[in-house]
């Protein structure tokens, strides 16, 4: 029988994640000897044991592993065998290199989960309750690699018994980094908006009797606050939306467990899944009406011990909506709840374990039979997406201006960061800043070339202009969108793109949204559009859809529509009415745009006569879910081949939109035909183009993608004949361009740079 030694470097999320103690483990069950070892590229193992044995060991390396490890590499190396017995778990190591996932928060595992609401075990009710398979993760870790000393657990140090947990090998909480218990671990204290102590034996109880009561509680997350209340009280949830002066943008609702879920919401198999999954994300699905009167329902479930006490105590599903004042990014420490959120909540539920890093919750929608990713962050983030395609040197990628979230790339990887949201106002630009530069420290990554949005007025393209010494690649908006999409399907290119959203700068200084391209990485040719409409007073016409509404009918009537016979201009002021008509008829401050999202905009604000729009896409969101599913009817339009790019017209149609609103049909009527009118359009254009450009994959992208109507009548047009690849693990609205705009710039570099520049470079890339 031969002997032999190896020296195995494991790559991953494989700290923070149990994957020392069960290396250990597998170790002894299969008689190897050796030792294991965290450092900042990932786990090192050394080995030794007979051929045979190793061959299996390093097959369960490469193919096992904790629930929450994800292993991406295993690399082996001989070494002269040992012939010494035992194993062992030996201290972290600092290396020159870093490659290291930090794992992220990962939800409240079973077994902790029994010992939470088990009376005679020692962690009864202790809101922080974890274990290597479970709890805090990138939201408290300041550094690698990802030890107790580099999370804000530091400053409580083990009792005894936790101690003795955390250093045995056999124990599920073996160098469980948050562990701790009643005795050693954080406190929580119930809050009066000024700041003071209540007296309470148990404040978490407290909260949730003032939560009965039709109270608000803010209350101190895994990576933020989150404000709450009785998502079955009318009166609790409009005195919420009151304070937070959020009218009425859907509010997500947190469940004790899944039969819970099944009482307010219709599921299938994909969604229950999603709901459990350690990720833990809000999962749109489809609502019974008990809540609310909104056909799609933000719902998930508890993923943290304080979530699963309060539910349980509470006894109603809670309404789980960001800590924050309007438009701000979400409050992290229990100062800025106090100065922030205490007009708003009643009681302020808090602890003193810091947040180190601001992270959202995630949100996936099933579409098209397969989750889609809305907005990537909890559960999700830091982990690496893993690319077929090499980084010739490390990227930054800034991302886009509303829903924003920048990538860095290097190696075989890009890091997507956390949602940061719209970067509207000077808080939330330092939130994207601080975000960056806590990122590339995590990674050990400084790139020194920056990829942007065309668009000039963005602040994540102000911040690329600001950085000095660096190369900068200008991306146009769209093929952003479509390269997003072939890098996560490992795609070359080329490819027939598909982008729809609302606006994105165009290389001829317009605003595009409708748009085919033949796509590669390094460039893309226009291949169709649609139609411009106009925007008249440009951003204000996307807060006040009415305007582009009046536009779009005076073009489509020639000027002469018949606004009395439409509701949504009966009470319009006719001054208002000719002021706008004056800013188009003189182009002044009228924007031009090809977006399907303002197409959206302006025919839902005509029929569902909503003038005003409250919150970005709320026109659009109401008018998609108003569409009534039997429906097949669909409308004309024209599609111009005769230029060049092609053109969608959509006139047509908007004078049959006006026929059927007169002729007193829904509204669900008339939006099912208008989707159905715009996928046929969609399918109809891509078979034309792949006549001409041969049989090339299809790539949809954009935030109209995240209509599941509009997305699943163009698929279920075109297959099974197309070969169709949408975004999945990163959103296809601006939440997801950044991965693209990575790989553009990386192929822009292997064409125009083949030799390190000095200084400063502008790549234009349009």
């Amino acid at each position: 029988m031969a002997y032999a030694g190896l020296s195995i470097e494991i790559r991953g999320t494989v700290q923070g994640v149990g994957f020392r103690p069960w290396v250990y483990q597998l170790a002894q069950k299969m008689s190897i000897a050796g030792r294991v070892w965290n450092h900042s590229r990932g786990v090192t193992v050394e080995a030794h044991g007979t051929d045979e044995a190793l061959l299996h060991f390093v097959e369960m390396l490469r193919e096992s592993g904790p629930p929450a490890s994800r292993v991406q590499s295993v690399v082996c190396s001989n070494l002269p065998f040992d012939s010494a017995t035992g194993f062992a778990i030996e201290a972290s190591r600092e290396t020159g290199e870093r490659n290291v996932c930090i794992p992220a928060d990962l939800a409240t595992c079973d077994d902790c989960l029994a010992e939470l609401f088990d009376p005679a075990n020692r962690r009864y009710r202790h809101p922080f309750i974890n274990c290597t398979n479970c709890g805090p993760r990138y939201s408290i870790v300041k550094g690698a690699p990802y030890d107790r000393a580099k999370t804000s657990m530091a400053s409580f140090p083990m009792c005894t018994r936790c101690r003795e947990e955390y250093e045995s090998p056999d124990d599920r909480r073996f160098h469980a980094q948050p562990n701790s218990c009643a005795v050693c671990g954080p406190r929580i204290v119930a809050l009066s908006p000024r700041g003071e102590a209540l007296a309470s034996l148990d404040p978490i109880q407290f909260a949730a009797r003032a939560l009965r009561a039709g109270l608000i509680v803010a209350l101190k997350g895994l990576g933020g606050f989150h404000l709450a209340c009785d998502a079955t009280s009318p009166r609790a949830v409009q005195r919420l939306r009151e304070r937070k002066h959020r009218e009425t943008k859907p509010f997500a609702v947190m469940v004790r467990d899944l039969a819970e879920a099944e009482r307010l919401a219709i599921l299938d198999d994909q969604e229950r899944a999603l709901l459990q999954s350690v990720e833990r994300p809000i999962v749109l699905v489809r609502s019974r009406g008990v809540i609310g009167d909104l056909p799609l329902l933000g719902l998930l479930l508890p993923y943290t011990p304080l979530h699963h006490l309060l539910l349980r105590d509470a006894g109603v599903s809670l309404v789980m909506t960001s800590g924050n004042v309007s438009d701000e990014p979400m409050v992290t420490t229990n100062e800025e709840a106090l100065e922030q959120l205490a007009t708003i909540a009643d009681i302020l539920l808090v602890h003193d374990r810091d947040i180190v890093t601001r992270v959202d919750d995630s949100i996936v929608r099933v579409i098209d039979q397969a989750p889609v990713m809305l907005r990537r962050a909890r559960g999700l983030v830091p982990r690496a997406l893993e690319t077929a395609q090499t980084f010739d040197e490390p990227i930054l990628a800034c991302g886009a201006h509303l829903k924003n979230t920048f990538c860095i790339a290097a190696g075989n990887r890009a890091w997507l960061g956390p949602h940061i949201g719209d970067l509207e106002n000077l808080t939330t630009l330092r939130a994207y800043e601080t975000a960056i530069r806590r990122m590339k420290e995590f990674v050990n990554v400084n790139p020194w070339t920056i990829a942007y949005d065309l668009h000039p007025d963005y602040f994540s393209t102000r911040y690329a202009l600001a950085q000095e010494g660096v190369r900068r690649v200008a991306v146009q908006h769209h093929h952003a969108h479509i390269a997003s999409v072939m890098a996560e399907h490992g795609l070359e290119g080329p490819v027939l793109g598909v982008a729809f959203d609302g606006t994105g700068f165009g290389t001829d200084d317009t605003s595009w949204g409708g748009e085919f391209l033949l796509t590669s990485y390094e460039d893309f040719t226009r291949v169709a559009t649609f139609r411009p409409m106009a925007l008249p007073g440009g951003d204000q016409a996307i807060r006040q859809p009415w305007r582009a509404a009046l536009a779009l009918l005076d073009e489509a009537y020639a000027g002469e529509p018949p606004l009395e016979a439409i509701p949504l201009f009966r009470e319009r002021a006719s001054t208002d009415i000719d002021a706008v008509r004056r800013m188009v008829a003189r182009n002044f401050n009228t924007a031009r745009a090809r977006g399907v999202g303002r197409l959206f905009d302006a025919v839902g604000a005509l029929v569902l006569n909503m003038p005003v729009s409250r919150y970005e896409g709320e026109v659009a969101f109401t008018w998609n879910l108003a569409a009534r599913d039997s429906e097949p009817g669909r409308y004309p339009i024209v599609i111009r081949d005769g230029v060049t790019p092609w053109e969608i017209d959509p006139r047509p149609m908007i004078r049959a939109v006006v026929e059927d609103l007169r002729a007193g049909r829904s509204a669900a009527t008339i939006s099912a035909r208008f989707h159905n009118t715009l996928a046929a359009a969609t399918a109809e254009v891509i078979r034309a183009a792949l006549a001409v450009h041969g049989d090339l994959p299809v790539v949809l992208s954009g935030g109209c993608f995240q209509n599941a109507r509009l997305t699943e009548s163009i698929t279920g047009a075109l297959r099974p004949e197309v070969r169709l690849f949408m975004n999945r693990d990163v959103p296809p609205g601006d939440g997801g361009i950044a991965l693209g705009q990575a790989f553009i710039a990386n192929a822009r570099l292997r064409a125009r740079a083949t030799e390190p520049v000095a200084g400063e470079e502008e790549l234009a890339c349009v």
